[in-house]
């Protein structure tokens, strides 16, 4: 190869590769894991800066235009509970979530929240179209996507403490250990907060994702 040709493929690639990953995202995509955490672990801002961080991913592989929510519970008076942030008009109201490949993952609340759900190794991928490294999710939720009622703080402060407390999580590929090693939204607890305690728990700080419009 000439120095010339060599220079135009290192040319043509650089002006490429940063496109690559929305080339890879279906627009239709309305569900996702996060690839990567903000940073401070389950400090993520509070349930706007998780809500932030859904939209700038989605935004960032070129999927505009839509409102992104994080399925997150929070816990106290003034509690959330995950599933009702995702589907605020109810279970049977059509979403029709579909994951970054496109391929319909759930119509609607109840299917999501089914035994036999969709989320599962295959069909909960990145925005990017990829498997997380680590199977741990955060959701803070019980296994119908409720929030916690008891006092053990199950939301790290609600999302805003990367030292104290604990997060619950779920596994996207449905395997390990925990009291519902099967469970895509309430496996087990973490060992804590910070982004050291969530990875040597078996995650990354991720969480999912789904447009609510």
């Amino acid at each position: 190869m000439s120095a010339a040709r060599a220079v135009l493929v290192a040319i043509t690639v650089s002006l490429v590769a940063p496109h690559l990953a929305s080339a890879q995202t279906s627009p239709e995509m309305t569900f996702f894991i996060t690839s990567v955490n903000p940073g401070k672990g389950a400090d993520l801002g509070g349930l706007q800066g998780a809500d932030a961080h859904c939209q700038k991913l989605a935004e960032a592989v070129g999927v505009k235009n839509r409102t992104w929510r994080a399925y997150l519970s929070t816990q106290g008076p003034s509690g959330e509970s995950a599933r009702d942030r995702i589907a605020p008009q109810g279970q049977t109201v059509l979403h029709n979530w579909r994951n970054a490949k496109g391929v319909m993952v759930a119509r609607n609340l109840t299917e999501l929240q089914a035994a036999d759900t969709k989320v599962n190794k295959e069909m909960a991928l990145t925005e990017k179209g990829e498997s997380p490294q680590r199977h741990d999710i955060m959701t803070g939720s019980q296994a119908d996507g409720s929030a916690f009622k008891v006092a053990e703080d199950r939301t790290c402060n609600n999302w805003t403490s990367s030292t104290t407390g604990s997060a619950q999580l779920g596994h996207y590929d449905r395997q390990g250990g925990g009291d519902a090693p099967t469970s895509w939204n309430s496996a087990h607890a973490s060992r804590g907060c910070s982004v050291d305690a969530l990875r040597g728990t078996g995650g990354d700080g991720l969480f999912y994702c789904f447009a609510i419009k």
